[in-house]
Protein backbone atom coordinates (compact mmCIF):
# COMPACT_ATOMS: atom_id res chain seq x y z
CA UNK A 1 0.00 0.00 0.00
CA UNK A 2 1.44 3.35 -0.56
CA UNK A 3 1.77 5.70 2.23
CA UNK A 4 2.31 9.04 0.20
CA UNK A 5 -1.64 8.85 -0.75
CA UNK A 6 -4.00 11.72 0.38
CA UNK A 7 -6.24 10.10 3.65
CA UNK A 8 -9.31 11.22 0.83
CA UNK A 9 -8.15 8.60 -1.36
CA UNK A 10 -7.75 5.95 1.00
CA UNK A 11 -11.85 6.82 1.63
CA UNK A 12 -12.40 7.04 -2.17
CA UNK A 13 -10.39 3.39 -2.39
CA UNK A 14 -12.87 1.61 0.61
CA UNK A 15 -16.00 3.39 -0.44
CA UNK A 16 -15.27 2.60 -4.07
CA UNK A 17 -14.62 -1.71 -3.22
CA UNK A 18 -17.24 -1.07 -0.91
CA UNK A 19 -20.02 -0.19 -3.79
CA UNK A 20 -18.02 -2.82 -5.70
CA UNK A 21 -18.98 -5.56 -3.24
CA UNK A 22 -22.62 -3.92 -3.35
CA UNK A 23 -23.10 -4.34 -6.88
CA UNK A 24 -21.64 -8.07 -6.87
CA UNK A 25 -23.84 -8.78 -3.72
CA UNK A 26 -26.78 -7.59 -5.50
CA UNK A 27 -26.10 -9.25 -9.01
CA UNK A 28 -25.74 -12.71 -7.24
CA UNK A 29 -29.52 -12.44 -6.09
CA UNK A 30 -30.81 -15.64 -8.23
CA UNK A 31 -33.97 -15.85 -8.90
CA UNK A 32 -33.91 -11.92 -9.14
CA UNK A 33 -37.29 -11.86 -6.75
CA UNK A 34 -35.23 -12.92 -3.74
CA UNK A 35 -33.76 -9.12 -3.24
CA UNK A 36 -37.49 -8.40 -2.35
CA UNK A 37 -38.12 -11.24 -0.03
CA UNK A 38 -38.28 -10.27 3.95
CA UNK A 39 -37.97 -13.07 6.28
CA UNK A 40 -39.73 -13.54 9.80
CA UNK A 41 -38.13 -11.13 11.94
CA UNK A 42 -36.55 -9.35 9.34
CA UNK A 43 -37.36 -5.27 8.73
CA UNK A 44 -36.31 -4.42 5.07
CA UNK A 45 -35.24 -6.52 1.91
CA UNK A 46 -32.10 -6.59 0.49
CA UNK A 47 -33.79 -4.50 -2.19
CA UNK A 48 -34.46 -1.69 -0.17
CA UNK A 49 -31.47 -1.86 1.32
CA UNK A 50 -29.72 -0.81 -1.38
CA UNK A 51 -31.48 1.62 -2.59
CA UNK A 52 -31.60 3.13 1.27
CA UNK A 53 -27.57 3.14 1.00
CA UNK A 54 -27.47 4.47 -2.41
CA UNK A 55 -30.18 6.98 -1.37
CA UNK A 56 -28.08 7.73 2.24
CA UNK A 57 -24.31 8.06 0.40
CA UNK A 58 -26.17 10.19 -3.05
CA UNK A 59 -27.26 12.93 -0.33
CA UNK A 60 -25.14 12.84 1.76
CA UNK A 61 -21.20 12.31 0.12
CA UNK A 62 -22.99 12.86 -3.51
CA UNK A 63 -24.86 16.21 -2.82
CA UNK A 64 -23.64 17.43 0.25
CA UNK A 65 -20.23 17.23 -0.53
CA UNK A 66 -19.89 17.21 -4.33
CA UNK A 67 -22.93 19.16 -4.97
CA UNK A 68 -24.81 16.57 -7.29
CA UNK A 69 -28.34 17.61 -7.69
CA UNK A 70 -30.10 15.35 -5.80
CA UNK A 71 -33.23 15.15 -3.87
CA UNK A 72 -33.62 12.46 -1.34
CA UNK A 73 -36.70 10.22 -0.46
CA UNK A 74 -35.69 7.98 2.52
CA UNK A 75 -39.36 7.34 2.71
CA UNK A 76 -39.11 5.78 -0.78
CA UNK A 77 -36.18 3.63 -0.01
CA UNK A 78 -38.43 1.60 2.27
CA UNK A 79 -41.33 1.81 0.55
CA UNK A 80 -40.31 0.60 -3.00
CA UNK A 81 -41.07 -2.94 -4.12
CA UNK A 82 -40.09 -4.85 -7.02
CA UNK A 83 -38.17 -2.93 -9.27
CA UNK A 84 -35.82 -4.83 -11.80
CA UNK A 85 -32.20 -5.65 -10.48
CA UNK A 86 -30.81 -3.80 -13.52
CA UNK A 87 -32.18 -0.64 -12.07
CA UNK A 88 -30.90 -1.33 -8.78
CA UNK A 89 -27.12 -2.14 -10.40
CA UNK A 90 -27.41 1.46 -12.52
CA UNK A 91 -28.36 3.28 -9.29
CA UNK A 92 -25.42 1.46 -7.58
CA UNK A 93 -22.93 2.52 -10.61
CA UNK A 94 -24.31 6.55 -10.37
CA UNK A 95 -23.73 6.61 -6.41
CA UNK A 96 -20.26 4.88 -6.88
CA UNK A 97 -19.34 7.18 -9.56
CA UNK A 98 -21.03 10.37 -7.31
CA UNK A 99 -19.15 9.14 -4.01
CA UNK A 100 -15.71 9.03 -5.84
CA UNK A 101 -16.36 12.25 -7.92
CA UNK A 102 -16.90 13.61 -4.56
CA UNK A 103 -14.38 12.62 -2.30
CA UNK A 104 -12.02 12.96 -5.41
CA UNK A 105 -12.81 16.89 -4.72
CA UNK A 106 -11.78 17.40 -1.12
CA UNK A 107 -8.30 17.77 0.23
CA UNK A 108 -7.02 16.11 3.00
CA UNK A 109 -6.84 18.59 5.63
CA UNK A 110 -10.88 19.18 5.21
CA UNK A 111 -10.98 16.10 7.33
CA UNK A 112 -10.31 17.48 10.57
CA UNK A 113 -12.97 20.69 9.68
CA UNK A 114 -16.05 21.08 10.99
CA UNK A 115 -18.70 19.65 9.02
CA UNK A 116 -21.39 22.42 8.36
CA UNK A 117 -24.42 20.56 9.25
CA UNK A 118 -25.12 18.42 12.58
CA UNK A 119 -26.94 15.42 11.32
CA UNK A 120 -26.33 13.77 15.01
CA UNK A 121 -27.18 16.92 17.35
CA UNK A 122 -23.75 17.71 17.93
CA UNK A 123 -20.69 18.95 16.17
CA UNK A 124 -18.55 16.32 14.03
CA UNK A 125 -15.76 16.98 11.53
CA UNK A 126 -15.65 15.88 8.24
CA UNK A 127 -13.97 12.90 9.07
CA UNK A 128 -16.27 11.85 11.41
CA UNK A 129 -18.49 11.93 9.18
CA UNK A 130 -17.12 9.24 6.47
CA UNK A 131 -15.80 7.12 8.65
CA UNK A 132 -19.54 6.81 10.00
CA UNK A 133 -20.70 7.07 6.06
CA UNK A 134 -18.24 4.17 5.42
CA UNK A 135 -19.81 2.10 8.60
CA UNK A 136 -23.05 2.20 7.60
CA UNK A 137 -22.61 1.30 4.41
CA UNK A 138 -21.09 -1.66 5.21
CA UNK A 139 -23.13 -2.63 8.57
CA UNK A 140 -26.27 -3.13 5.85
CA UNK A 141 -23.86 -4.43 3.17
CA UNK A 142 -23.29 -7.41 5.70
CA UNK A 143 -27.21 -7.60 6.24
CA UNK A 144 -27.80 -7.60 2.24
CA UNK A 145 -25.29 -10.77 2.14
CA UNK A 146 -26.70 -12.79 4.90
CA UNK A 147 -29.94 -12.17 3.58
CA UNK A 148 -28.68 -13.74 0.46
CA UNK A 149 -27.38 -16.56 1.93
CA UNK A 150 -30.45 -17.12 4.09
CA UNK A 151 -32.91 -16.85 1.49
CA UNK A 152 -31.03 -18.52 -0.97
CA UNK A 153 -30.42 -21.42 1.24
Amino acid sequence: MKTDLKMTTYFQELFDRDLGRLELEINDFNPESNLWVIPSGVLNSAGNLAVHLCGNLRHFIGHELGGFDYQRDREREFSVKNLPKNMILEEILLCKNQVKSSLDRLEDQILHEKYPIEHFGKPMTYGFFLAHLYGHLNYHLGQINYLRRIIEA
